[in-house]
């Protein structure tokens, strides 16, 4: 790169320390947690925004799609974008028009122009959370980056678990555009605070060129896939032409994007981060453990609203205890991370994982609130365990300039892996439904002895005939969708524990600084 004559620290300045640290911790975790938050405020809020915009529930998940779509491809060019403006321009400009375009989402009145203001404000937020860890370690005390590490880790954890419950809330009391307009004053304070401290603590810039070639191949190879991936269930999946045409479209867009990038100049992605032996196990072992809880955080409250009865409130209320634990832990692990084992600390945060996962497995719909709430709770004690060391291995060696670049590539990985996660548990679900179903279905006969029984039993509650077999038809769907949702559990738990060998893989040490290479 055209900055790598310069010495990595020409253009570092001396950490912030006091108020000013503390000041710009908050403003920079504000930032992060409302950008995050928007992933998944949405998601329970589906049917109220397509009945008020009169379309279909399914074409009003193209409002939480188009977001993460829009995200997940600008998230490798924050490097570039902050090489070239600049990061605290960057994150300030992006935190703005992030405020203007949830303004716009709010004053929607079509399914086009919400999805329009969504994709645009998924877009400008891209950069930000990236952006956000690069500037928190840039500003940090050396002594207390592991801090800094954690505090950003506890929002990326956090706030996908309040976003279900803030947004039915939100939709249950007010109504669906104020889950885009909260975000003005709380970008407000984001961007007033941040500005005030770092404007005059810039960091580097450099005029590069951008990879038109590499950014064409990836937003046609994202975008492909993301497609595939949200109209895969609904079309039948590839015995749909357009499902087919999707699918050919991001495999030889991205087949072309590899070797483009990794011999490009001024690459979009730098490919060339994944030759660092613990950048590449740390954002590959996160891109698979994340996947795993995106799934759980995807089919639990599907499950419970589906199938045991509860709203969304109460299905949000349900995931919520994960985050308990881990707003106790996260902060004593970043204040001990240079203690720790870090392999040691992540394999024991995929046993936590594990071990919650398998216990959810064994419960079905008559089970208490307190007996959801119990194995999430527990899990809340290996997200402190399972984020901030690997985010720790995966840094480990990356210099301040690199810091952006880095982030932006594993936030893009960890990124796809959760929209991914999405459609799959959702498919794989729906599959061992059905073969549950299927299986269930064949005790019901007039020779079996127990359904002969069963059916005498409900004739005697005045349940006969026909009504007696659309009752059990019911009993048996909710039945086989419990059945199925373990078996998702069982194989996420099981991929939890599959991961713990890879943690291995990586070389110590693992500095907490991130810098060493350029030292």
């Amino acid at each position: 790169m055209a900055e790598s004559a310069q010495p990595a620290d020409a253009f570092e300045y001396p950490p912030l320390r006091g108020g000013k640290l503390l000041f710009l911790t908050a403003a920079i975790a504000t930032a992060s947690f409302m950008e995050i938050l928007d992933m998944t405020i949405v998601n329970v809020s589906v049917p109220a925004i397509a009945g008020s915009l009169g379309v279909s529930t399914s074409e009003g998940t193209w409002a939480i799609s188009s977001y993460m779509l829009a995200a997940a491809i600008m998230q490798p060019l924050t490097g570039w974008i902050g090489r070239r403006f600049g990061e605290v321009k960057t994150f300030v400009t992006s935190i703005l028009l992030f405020m203007c375009f949830s303004a716009v989402c709010g004053l929607a009145t079509s399914l086009p122009m919400l999805v329009g203001a969504r994709l645009i404000q998924g877009l400008v937020s891209g950069p930000m959370m990236s952006v956000a860890q690069a500037i928190l370690l840039r500003n940090y005390p050396i002594e207390r980056r592991g801090m800094a590490i954690a505090l950003w880790a506890m929002v990326i954890m956090i706030a996908p678990i309040c976003g279900p419950i803030i947004g039915g809330w939100i939709t249950d009391n007010l109504s669906w555009p104020w889950l885009f307009y909260i975000n003005l004053p709380v970008g407000a304070f984001a961007a007033v605070a941040s500005w005030s401290i770092l404007r005059h603590r810039e960091s580097k810039t450099v005029k590069l060129p951008i990879d038109v070639i590499g950014l064409a191949l990836l937003v046609i190879g994202v975008g492909s896939l993301q497609f595939l991936l949200d109209n895969g269930n609904e079309r039948d999946w590839f015995n749909s032409p357009i499902i087919v045409a999707a699918g050919l479209a991001s495999l030889i867009s991205i087949t072309f994007l590899i070797p483009w990038e990794l011999t490009d100049k001024h690459p979009v992605i730098d490919l060339h981060m994944f030759a660092r032996r613990n950048f590449r196990v740390g954002t590959l072992v996160i891109g698979v453990a994340y996947f795993a809880f995106s799934g759980v955080n995807v089919i639990f409250p599907l499950w419970l609203q589906t199938t045991v009865g509860y709203t969304a409130t109460w299905a949000g209320l349900a995931v919520a205890p994960v985050g308990l634990l881990a707003l106790v832990a996260a902060p004593i692990v970043g204040r001990n991370m240079n203690r720790l084992n870090l392999r040691l600390a992540s394999s024991f945060a995929f046993c936590v994982f594990g071990l919650a996962i398998f216990w959810t497995a064994t419960l079905n719909e008559t089970a208490s609130f307190a007996q959801f709430a119990t194995p999430r709770f527990l899990q809340g004690l290996g997200i402190a365990f399972f984020f901030l060391p690997l985010n720790q291995i995966l840094l480990s060696g990356i210099a301040p300039n690199e810091l952006a670049s880095a982030s932006g590539l594993s936030n893009f990985v960890r990124t796809m892996s959760g929209s991914i996660a999405t459609a799959t548990t959702v498919f794989m679900w729906n599959r061992r439904t059905d073969y549950h179903h299927a299986v269930l279905t064949e005790h019901v006969h007039n020779a079996a002895g127990a359904w002969t029984q069963y059916r005498a039993q409900l004739g005697s509650h005045g349940v006969t005939d026909s009504g007696a077999f659309q009752y059990v038809e019911q009993l048996i769907t909710r039945q086989a969708m419990t059945l199925g949702v373990n078996d998702v559990f069982h194989f996420l738990g099981w991929l939890y524990l599959v991961l713990i060998p890879f943690v291995w893989l990586a070389k110590p040490p693992f500095t907490a600084r991130g810098t060493d290479s350029a030292h």
